[in-house]
């Protein structure tokens, strides 16, 4: 037999030149499982797939390619030191069951980015282990349940979360057996203290917040909140997905939050976008620490070790021990910024209001309060004008900007959410202030060319009702 690709009655990569070699191979794979036919795939070169690959990732958009201000996702760049260091032979050859000794340099990253997280928020303690921010939240809010658990508060059920929260966070307590609750805004975008006062009894667990929240908006009664709370018995949540607007100003700990989670693969610039990868890591006060998942990465003065003894446990939340690769690039990045993460928060924040100021008046401003990393116009004008949201998005495409988040938080009608990170010039959000004013222009002077669009990317307009209620999932070739 030969290991080569060059037969159409390849079997895996092995070329089979008799039936003797298959009487072979039968005695090693079930004859159920072996392929005794063609593959039926094209014959390539190298040269024509890196072509094809090539084609497809220039058809794909990128914060490379163009100013990505997704609302709430912080699409800030990732510096390319990163990606050199995370690919390092020691860290990326480096088996997850490896031994504690040796994987010493690996536990020891590992270990100075949990310190490094635990200082950045206030927590007392930390698990890597979350995938991503979602998966985060889960792990946080299991954490939450086991604690009331071990306590005997069986009764508390109910998790509150605001109206304009990300809406993983009901989904997230519910995956966890908690009722949802939820509490309104008040006319400037912050949690109703009246109406969060008028939920509160014995059967609450928690509150899930975001803070600033998904609105831009800084929760000014926070401690107010916190204080409520915590008489009552029960636990704060932080949705760390805006820690990009308080690294260095503030914390979770700071603020009365008993939990955290950290989107590393948004505020501290790993690769995001395209499905991931992610890191969720979760932070805790010190009564929470013996409820995270294990392992943990401790030191004991001589070497490094993962602990598995945790006494109230919820038990491992995913194989192994988090996305390595994600948590490289987050600590580079944590190292070579030092004491500038408070000054990327403030260029995230002045950047963002503005871009907010130059556009109020011309698209409409729910509410018009100093924002934070990120703020949340509406189309309603433009809609009146016959064009929504959605259209507006579908121009700026054609302009070289990724669409914002449209139509989220679902407080706002026809929402538009601008969150234009600490990473561009002045240049490049006066060009987008410029462009999202043309546009509100065409709208009002010749709607008709703007539902065009978008006109220069690689699919043109689509019928998405069309689309959506008579898919095409035929594959052709």
């Amino acid at each position: 037999m030969k290991t080569i690709f060059e037969k159409s009655n390849g079997v895996c990569g092995i070329e089979l030149s008799d039936s003797s070699d298959i009487n072979v191979l039968e005695n090693i794979i079930p004859a159920s499982l072996l392929r005794k036919d063609s593959i039926g795939l094209p014959m390539l070169s190298e040269l024509e797939v890196m072509r094809h690959y090539k084609e497809l990732s220039d058809r794909n958009f990128c914060i490379e390619k163009g100013f990505y201000p997704l609302g709430s996702c912080t699409m800030k760049y990732n510096p390319k030191v990163n990606e050199l260091l995370a690919s390092l032979e020691g860290f990326c050859n480096l088996h997850p069951l490896q031994s504690d000794e040796d994987s010493q340099g690996a536990l020891e990253l590992m270990f100075n980015l949990q310190e490094a997280l635990k200082k950045i928020t206030g927590m007392d303690a930390v698990t890597l282990q979350p995938a991503a921010g979602a998966h985060g939240e889960l792990t946080g809010m299991m954490t939450i349940k086991k604690y009331f658990e071990v306590k005997g508060e069986i009764n508390r059920k109910k998790v509150i979360v605001p109206d304009s929260a990300h809406g993983t966070n009901p989904a997230s307590a519910k995956m966890c057996g908690f009722d949802i609750v939820e509490v309104k805004s008040n006319e400037r975008g912050q949690v109703d203290i009246d109406a969060l006062k008028e939920l509160l009894d014995k059967d609450v667990a928690a509150i899930m917040m975001t803070n600033p929240n998904t609105l831009g908006i800084f929760e000014e009664k926070v401690l107010e909140i916190s204080e409520l709370m915590h008489n009552n018995g029960s636990l704060l949540y932080y949705d760390g997905a805006n820690f990009n607007a308080i690294m260095g100003w503030t914390n979770p700990r700071l603020m009365g939050f008993d939990v955290v989670h950290l989107n590393l693969h948004k505020t501290f610039a790993t690769p995001h976008g395209g499905g991931g990868p992610g890191a969720g890591p979760v932070c805790v006060t010190e009564k929470l620490k013996d409820f995270l998942p294990v392992p943990v990465i401790e030191y004991d003065g001589n070497k490094y070790k993962r602990n598995y003894d945790l006494p109230h446990t919820i038990g491992k939340v995913r194989s192994f021990y988090g996305n390595f690769g994600v948590l490289v690039r987050a600590y580079a990045y944590i190292l070579m910024m030092g004491n500038n993460l408070k000054l990327a928060s403030a260029d995230a924040v002045l950047n963002a209001n503005y871009i907010k100021e130059k556009l109020k008046g011309v698209y409409e401003l729910p509410y018009d309060e100093p924002c934070m990393h990120e703020f949340v116009l509406s189309g309603e004008k433009q809609h009146e004008q016959g064009v929504s949201t959605l259209g507006i998005a579908k121009r700026l495409m054609d302009s070289n900007y990724h669409p914002p988040t449209v139509y989220f938080p679902l407080i706002v009608h026809e929402a538009i959410m601008i969150e234009p990170t600490e990473s561009e010039s002045k240049e490049v959000l006066d060009g987008f202030i410029s462009t999202m004013l043309k546009i509100a222009e065409e709208i009002r002077t010749n709607p008709e060319e703007v539902l065009k669009s978008p006109q220069k990317t690689p699919i043109k307009k689509v019928d998405e009702t069309l689309a959506a209620r008579q898919p095409d999932l035929t594959f052709k070739e």
